[in-house]
């Protein structure tokens, strides 16, 4: 059996002979005749609460700039958009969170919903689904954060007294990795972790949202590298070797090197013009291959911008406020952006 090393190795290996935008060439399979717009697996969602507002007049061309997969946290239906337009949805039902979503490279859909983690079929049949204890008492755990490693593997890290990382084979069913992280249990286990990600090099990277810190932990769970860090949500490996952490207390996103120094910074108080001025503080963000980040915002009661696009000396390039389309975001994954995403490295989102 493969270490995670040793896979990661192996995937990155093939990477070549697939398509540079994999996600694209299957988004076919999402308008197909036979699938449904409303499947047996899902689970029908409220009517929002927010205002409906779609603000024109802003950078970008509105939801025709990018090809998108797109969750939130406060409103639990998926989008998928494309040429302008939401094309394909996925409802979960009133509660709880979305946290983390991925699009593979055959159009399946990996997914973390505080309570489950799941692989969907672009015809919403469920392939996988492994679900939490959702005891009320102490014993209860939590699902944020998910990633693909190859297609027939998912990391994901368990919230709970312990938090454990586990890597489960789905096609085997198998436990390949199953591992204690560190906690204090007097700050519960809500908020111990949002995302964790195998890298190209087959480390994990982990945010320890409630201990201010960012981890990377080698196969055998030796740490090899941290950076302290106030409240940080997530933190993604760059292709250029360095980490893009998101500090949800200070709306501020960093990207460090190896020796901690800071190599770029947006802190989206001081660096948005006061008309683009997010509502609520990004939790997540992404790393486009021209260099360009986006920001997503859960925003407030229907307020402010979703999904903010900087260029790497700040300027913004597009600002997206429609509500009246989109729930809220946590999570967006850029289709059109180059990259098998059950690579671990290869998706910088």
């Amino acid at each position: 059996m493969l270490s995670t090393i040793g896979l990661v190795a192996a995937l990155g290996g093939i990477s070549k002979s697939l398509a540079a935008t994999p996600c694209m060439d299957v988004l076919h399979l999402f308008t197909a005749p036979e699938v449904p717009a409303f499947a047996p697996s899902e689970i029908a969602v409220p009517d929002r609460g927010e205002n409906g507002l779609v603000r024109a007049g802003l950078p970008g061309e509105g939801l025709a700039r990018h090809p998108m997969l797109y969750v939130g946290e406060n409103y639990n239906k998926m989008f998928l958009v494309k040429d302008g337009k939401v094309v394909w949805t996925y409802a979960t039902g009133p509660r709880p969170e979305f946290d983390d979503v991925w699009m593979l490279s055959n159009g399946n859909i990996l997914f973390s919903r505080m309570e489950y983690v799941a692989l969907i079929t672009p015809d919403k049949k469920v392939l996988w689904r492994y679900d939490c204890n959702t005891s009320k008492d102490s014993k209860h755990t939590e699902i944020h954060a998910c990633q693909p490693i190859g297609l027939d593997k998912v990391m994901f890290v368990e919230n709970g007294l312990p938090p454990r990382l586990k890597v489960i084979n789905i096609k085997t069913g198998a436990t390949e990795v199953d591992h204690e992280l560190p906690y204090e249990e007097a700050r519960g286990i809500h908020g111990q972790f949002r995302r964790a990600r195998v890298t190209a090099q087959g480390t994990y990277l982990l945010s320890f949202l409630g201990l201010d810190r960012v981890v990377e932990y080698d196969k055998d769970f030796k740490e090899v590298w941290r950076y302290e860090i106030a409240k940080p949500w997530a933190a993604i490996r760059l292709k250029n070797g360095n980490t893009l952490i998101t500090n949800e207390k200070d709306s501020l996103t960093r990207e460090v090197n190896a020796k901690g120094e800071t190599i770029w910074e947006f802190n989206c108080l001081t660096d948005l013009p006061a008309e683009y001025q997010f509502t609520s503080a990004p939790q997540s963000c992404t790393r486009l291959a021209n260099g360009n980040t986006i920001f997503t915002s859960r925003g407030k009661a229907g307020e402010g911008p979703q999904l903010i696009e900087v260029t790497p000396d700040k300027k913004v390039v597009w600002v997206l406020q429609d509500w009246k389309t989109l729930g809220d975001a946590t999570a967006v994954q850029i289709l059109d952006d180059p990259g098998i995403p059950e690579i671990p490295g290869e998706s910088e989102h």
